[in-house]
């Protein structure tokens, strides 16, 4: 199983996808029994469906929770709004593409045999997964026996059996999308005049030389916007305001909850006491932990772990010096020196693991390590023996670690290996079992430092946060759905934006936890005044639905303030149009169109299709089209950009020389498109499907 991989990567880095649900059945057994639905009521219990298949709270909750537990390992402990609401999209998603895609390989045909599952789970070809869960991450080599000896053990452990049912339906399911890849990239051609086109779009050069007037040049007051101006770009443009999933828009009256002056006299004051108390207690380590708001490992730290402030003078203090209180950041810093050493930057070991539950205890285990060590320490091969005894999967490396810094390992196995010497064979205890690690060689010297370390944050006091409440509250009480802003205006507070935001988002902009305020905005109309006021880490919230946009081709109303920049250039380029027409009339020269217009022409060289942006300016995707299908020497029309109006003259175009290998062309073409078309068939199947999302009366 691999266990030094979890020690190596603080509990180990999981594939996230549409197989994440799975990954972690192996390591976060606990949490199979948890997901008890939170709502009694049969029409609370499912979180959507997809072509008629309900989705159960029960089993997706499950897959939420283990998700979330990969996101902490991967990010140091860490779970916010944002994070949790990924966890629930990445299950959401998983579960629409199960049913969808089954739904899809059964149409045309595709699974996968019984010895087809065997060589993926036994064979030499195993899915990523086996290699995920039995293979040794340095090598990528499957440690068989371990498979064998796991499979023979599910006979006996029902949990186990389970474990592994779900595992081969993720590496079936894993199997059937390579397949369905294969089909769908197989499917594409790439023709020999497409092949030609794509190279020339690439490799054609032209010269030549424009004149353009920018849409700032009309300021936006002396442009008066109609609705025939707003319906015109609106009719031009249907395309893009097809809406594909609802969204709400709200405004909001954010109430600081930050420290006053006040609190922060009484942080200091309270840091000032436990200053004293911190340098005159007998167990330096013990207080620090009962006392910091932040845990720092007591254990040896290199330079640049610590906040600056610290870091940058504590490298120079002596064992038994105190340091602070120091305020950096938003909060307090004590330190106090216990030890200081020069140590090894890096330590390359190997190591036999030796599980208790496996060789009669904690008692027989220590003997078994001790004997191991003596026959290590008498000429015995480490490398034999960690093959023989080791359950870790570097055995069938010799129990190699390879070279690994500070930090990389559990606090008690890194203690024995920095602190020993290169030939030193140690046995240590560990949350893992009992391990006998040899230190082969360690790798440069730095100083070290180990600290008892309190850190103390300011924060508010509840005098503060009361006062910020019974704000909130009575802007609550007063503000009607008519009058948000201008009563917000007339207190004195600024009136914040969240538009375009889903019913599932984990965010909103300004706010840091907002998913009761997202989840209230759905069961809410439009013009509502959210029924409570919302705590946030840093403030109290009142909020106000203003816009719902639903799914599907949205109109021109709920397009209109949004539009808004694209309707005043629309209508600053008719303005520019007409202008240019005026200097194009009667000439045939770029650079006299260029005088009349007050400006110069200006030369860019060696552009490609492929490439559309103009030096200096922006992408002009129909500016540069337009180009590279003009003839030499023929004057433009004015031609309305992104930034502004255009006009032009081509100078010469520089063809490349003849495709020399077609067929290496399409090929890279269709494996290209063959890998856009994959993700294009699934988005196609998605939106065929009847899908109903209703995550937000739960989560």
């Amino acid at each position: 199983m691999g266990l030094m991989t979890f020690m190596r990567t603080k509990m180990g880095y999981f594939l996230v996808g549409g197989i994440a649900v799975v990954l972690a059945l192996f390591v976060l057994e606990p949490l199979l029994q948890q997901g008890t639905a939170i709502f009694g009521a049969a029409s609370r219990t499912v979180v959507g469906s997809v072509d008629g298949e309900d989705i159960k709270y029960d089993e997706f909750n499950t897959k939420v929770e283990q998700t979330s537990a990969q996101f902490k390992q991967q990010y140091g402990g860490v779970m916010n709004a944002q994070m949790q609401s990924m966890a629930v999209d990445q299950v959401w998603q998983s579960e629409v593409a199960g049913v969808v895609m089954g739904k899809e390989y059964d149409r045309v045909g595709l699974n996968i045999s019984s010895d087809e599952l065997f060589d993926l789970v036994q064979g030499s070809k195993p899915s990523p997964l086996i290699t995920q869960y039995f293979g040794n991450p340095q090598t990528g080599q499957v440690d068989k026996t371990a498979i064998m000896t796991s499979l023979k053990s599910r006979e006996k452990n029902p949990e186990l059996a389970k474990q592994w049912l779900l595992l081969e339906a993720e590496i079936e399911k894993q199997a059937l999308q390579q397949k369905y890849s294969r089909l769908v990239g197989n499917s594409m051609y790439v023709t020999s005049l497409e092949a030609n086109d794509e190279y020339m779009n690439r490799n054609k050069l032209v010269n030549f030389k424009y004149v353009n007037l920018d849409y700032s040049t009309i300021l936006d007051a002396n442009v008066k916007l109609t609705d025939a101006d707003y319906q015109e770009y609106y009719d031009a443009n249907k395309k893009r305001f097809d809406n594909p999933q609802e969204t709400r828009d709200f405004q909001y009256v954010s109430f600081s909850i930050q420290p006053t002056a006040a609190d922060s006299a009484i942080v200091k004051n309270q840091v000032e006491k436990l200053a004293v108390d911190f340098k005159t207690t007998p167990n330096d380590s013990l207080f620090a932990a009962n006392n910091s708001d932040v845990k720092v490992p007591f254990t040896y730290i290199s330079k640049g772990k610590l906040d600056p402030a610290v870091d940058s003078v504590i490298f120079n203090y002596p064992a038994g010096s105190f340091y602070g209180p120091k305020f950096s950041g938003n909060s307090y810093k004590l330190v106090k020196v216990v030890d200081s050493r020069f140590s090894p930057d890096s330590v390359k070991a190997a190591h036999i693991l030796i599980n208790p539950a496996q060789v009669g205890g904690e008692d027989k285990a220590f003997k078994l390590a001790d004997s191991l060590k003596k026959l290590a320490q008498g000429g015995g091969n480490f490398a034999d023996l960690a093959k023989k005894y080791s359950v870790d999967g570097s055995k069938d490396q010799g129990g190699d670690l390879g070279t690994f810094g500070r930090g990389a390992m559990v606090p008690e196995f890194e203690t024995a290996a920095f602190n020993g010497k290169a030939g030193d064979i140690k046995v240590v205890k560990s949350q893992f079992g009992i391990h006998v690690i040899k230190i082969e060689k360690q790798v440069g010297s730095s100083k070290v430092v180990k600290l008892a370390y309190i850190e103390k944050n300011l924060a508010p006091s509840q005098k503060t946060r009361d006062a910020a409440y019974k704000k909130a509250t009575a802007f609550l009480n007063e503000v009607k759905g008519d009058n948000f802003s201008s009563l917000a205006q007339k207190q004195g507070y600024n009136v914040g934006i969240a538009e375009r935001i889903t019913a599932t988002q984990g965010y909103a902009p300004g706010l840091d936890n907002p998913r009761q305020l997202i989840r209230d905005a759905y069961d809410a109309d439009k013009g509502d005044i959210l029924p409570q006021v919302y705590n946030m880490d840093n403030s109290y919230v009142v909020a106000q639905v203003t816009s719902i946009k639903p799914k599907g081709q949205l109109s021109l109303a709920d397009v209109k303030k949004q539009i808004e920049p694209q309707v005043m250039n629309a209508k600053k380029a008719k303005m520019l149009i007409e202008k240019f027409d005026k200097a194009l009339s009667g000439t045939s020269n770029i650079d006299v169109v260029a005088q009349k217009l007050g400006k110069t022409a200006t030369p860019v060289e060696n552009m490609v299709f492929a490439n559309p942006i103009i030096p200096g300016l922006s992408q002009e995707n129909k500016v540069v089209g337009t180009v590279f299908g003009s003839q030499v020497g023929k004057l433009s029309k004015a031609i309305d950009g992104e930034r502004g109006v255009y006009a032009f003259v081509v100078q010469g175009f520089t063809n490349p020389a003849p495709l020399a290998n077609t067929f290496k062309q399409k090929e890279t073409m269709m494996l290209t498109n063959g890998q856009r078309a994959i993700g294009s068939a699934f988005q196609v199947l998605q939106t065929k499907a009847d899908i109903k999302d209703n995550r937000v009366k739960f989560y």
